[in-house]
């Protein structure tokens, strides 16, 4: 059964600020194509939430955002340019996408103490960001192997943190956390926002972000299938209704 786009107004219209732009992003492979003609904007002062089935097109587009990966065409700019091209990139867009890519060897305040000097930053930030994402100086002393993965999770976010960016782009932050750890997340979020910071999240937790998100894009099969304010398309039957309306001919959550 097909599903056309709800004809809702596009994210971005709050604010001209807009600090993440994705326009016409298409990424085919051999195999298919993973994105065709992805285009929405985040504004500054907001939050994000990015949502589909597994599979539908998400981390590439995270990937693509932050120059892992090229589209095949359309452009994907951070403050108005390639991620590659930004001047020390890490102190202008924090980025989470896979807690686990960390040395097991390592502590965490090694880990983050790596970055800091490969972004130039006062190691001392160190210490400031393990207290802002919630572990301890104990824990930060530990081997990255023994985190459980909330942990690695929190410390991610911190590494994410550490250049004082205006941007942040997670996927999946929340895999891991508690209930505690969760309401945590939301709080650093919405403070983030707040304060001029432009969030994209990418979430399976439909009740968390739309506790959290200001905007909400929805892809399924490598498309945008609406995109609006969470007020907008929490309208009516409510957001997890859309999205399994939308996303039923294309979920992937058995894959």
């Amino acid at each position: 059964m097909f599903h056309p786009r709800v004809d809702v107004p596009t994210v971005g219209t709050r604010s001209t600020g807009f600090m993440i732009n994705f326009s016409g992003i298409t990424k085919r492979y051999r195999g298919g194509t993973a994105l065709n003609g992805v285009s929405f904007t985040v504004p500054a002062g907001t939050v994000t939430g990015f949502l589909g089935p597994n599979g539908a097109g998400k981390t590439t587009a995270m990937r693509i955002l932050l120059g892992h990966a090229r589209p095949t065409a359309g452009t994907a700019t951070v403050r108005g340019a390639n991620y590659v091209d930004l001047n020390n990139p890490g102190c202008q867009v924090g980025s989470l996408l896979d807690a686990g890519a960390v040395h097991p060897g390592r502590t965490g305040r090694e880990t983050l103490r790596i970055a800091a000097m490969m972004m130039g930053v006062p190691t001392t930030t160190v210490s400031e960001v393990l207290q802002k994402v919630g572990l301890t100086e104990k824990e930060g002393r530990a081997r990255v192997r023994g985190y459980s993965l909330g942990m690695r999770q929190r410390l991610g976010i911190a590494q994410a943190l550490l250049g004082d960016p205006r941007v942040l782009v997670l996927d999946e932050p929340a895999n891991g956390l508690d209930p505690q750890g969760i309401s945590w997340l939301r709080t650093l979020l919405r403070s983030f926002a707040d304060n001029g910071g432009a969030v994209l999240l990418s979430s399976h937790q439909l009740h968390e972000v739309e506790q959290v998100a200001d905007n909400i894009v929805l892809i399924g099969n490598g498309e945008v299938l609406a995109a609006g304010s969470t007020i907008e398309l929490s309208a009516g039957a409510g957001l997890e209704t859309l999205y399994f309306q939308l996303t039923t001919p294309t979920d992937r959550s058995t894959a």
